[in-house]
């Protein structure tokens, strides 16, 4: 007796078994806990891949210390392959933890809004009382370094860099902010040499954790280590 075909998958079964061996780790920003990625985190899952959040001390730990615990975080991820995406300081973390031997398992990773090398608004607020204080180790770490210019040329994990253009934010208040900025970060800031793709969306530094448009991005990338250029985008 002939067995029967095997139905084809409807797209919404597809998704949820394309990537069933992938995992997405996603790392918050300075101020704010691992559950503000909750969105992104759904809209991962509803194309099948596997989520986790990483919660750190953005204010009381270190870069160095916050770098070697998402180390940490992925060496206990139980996964094939493993992608990240890193929102503001949640980029410099994996830009740091990268500086290491990477887990053999990591594959690819986004930044959101992620000053690679300097801050300008990070460089006007030190000099405000208290101010170093409230913007933490991981940050003032960071910018002791002094500007630089920071490359992953020849790094295994692919890395895709999303800027905003929507300057509404925190920096509206520091002076003479350069153009084009995400309302905190200048978009000039967040080029990083060696990087696999760059694209700039019409969106402000905080929006980037609720917005469609940055998810749809995001998807493009982890899957074909591209973004969706700008005149094909729906």
């Amino acid at each position: 007796m002939n067995e029967l075909p095997s139905p084809a998958l409807a797209p919404a079964e597809e998704a949820q078994t394309a990537h069933d061996t992938e995992t997405v780790i996603l790392i918050h920003g300075l101020w704010t806990p691992a559950l503000v990625f909750a969105l992104h985190s759904h809209w991962l899952k509803g194309r099948g891949y596997q989520t986790r959040r990483f919660g750190y001390h953005s204010v009381r730990a270190s870069l160095s210390e916050n770098a070697a615990h998402l180390k940490a975080f992925i060496a206990l991820t139980d996964a094939e392959t493993i992608h990240l995406v890193g929102h503001s300081l949640g980029g410099l973390i994996i830009l740091e933890m990268l500086l290491d031997d990477a887990d053999p398992r990591l594959r690819r990773a986004v930044l959101l809004g992620t000053p690679c090398h300097d801050s300008y608004c990070g460089r006007q607020l030190i000099d405000l009382p208290l101010l170093p204080s409230l913007l933490g180790l991981s940050t003032m770490e960071w910018l002791s370094r002094g500007p630089t210019t920071r490359s992953v040329a020849g790094s295994a994990v692919d890395i895709g860099v999303i800027a905003g253009t929507r300057s509404v934010g925190l920096g509206r208040v520091v002076p003479d902010l350069p153009l084009p900025n995400d309302g905190l970060v200048v978009v000039e800031e967040t080029r990083l040499v060696g990087a696999a793709d760059f694209i700039t969306l019409p969106v402000a530094h905080s929006e980037m954790l609720a917005s469609r448009l940055c998810a749809e991005q995001i998807a493009a990338f982890l899957e074909s280590g591209r973004f969706i250029p700008p005149e094909t985008e729906e």
